[in-house]
């Protein structure tokens, strides 16, 4: 007389935890994703609402996670505001907003190697403020 084989046995207590695994893992991602996205919002309207402070800031990973992948900024002597990836920000992912702070600097007033810095405003999901049309210098305006 054989036995029942351990697949038998404890196939599907196998499957079944697997998929609940599976249905954990997800819901663990929603809601890491809620998590970063109630922190870069809250930091965000902190910024734009009393204009900081901005530390404690979340991290630009956490920011990406979130859905808001835009940063607006503004200069301090031209006031001009601008809207940059944070994708494209070439720093770790691990990297608090504030600390971009220091190494952003304004381009249409930038003269010579001096180019005053900018502030930060608030944290976006799509791009707010489109960026300057460019004119060749020999056209008309």
């Amino acid at each position: 007389m054989s036995t029942k084989s351990r697949e038998v046995i404890w196939g599907s207590a196998i499957r079944g935890a697997k998929i609940r695994a599976e249905s954990a893992r997800a819901e663990a991602k929603k809601a890491v994703r809620a998590a970063d996205r109630a922190e870069a919002e809250a930091w965000s309207v902190r910024m734009e609402g009393y204009g900081g402070p901005a530390q404690p800031s979340p991290t630009t990973g956490q920011c990406l996670n979130g859905g808001l992948g835009w940063l607006e900024v503004e200069c301090n002597r031209c006031k001009t505001r601008a809207s940059l990836p944070l994708d494209a920000i070439r720093r770790p992912r691990d990297t608090p907003l504030w600390k971009l702070e220091a190494s952003l600097k304004c381009r249409s007033c930038r003269k010579g190697r001096h180019a005053p810095p900018v502030h930060m405003i608030k944290l976006t999901e799509t791009r707010e403020i489109t960026p300057y049309r460019w004119v060749h210098p020999d056209e008309e305006r």
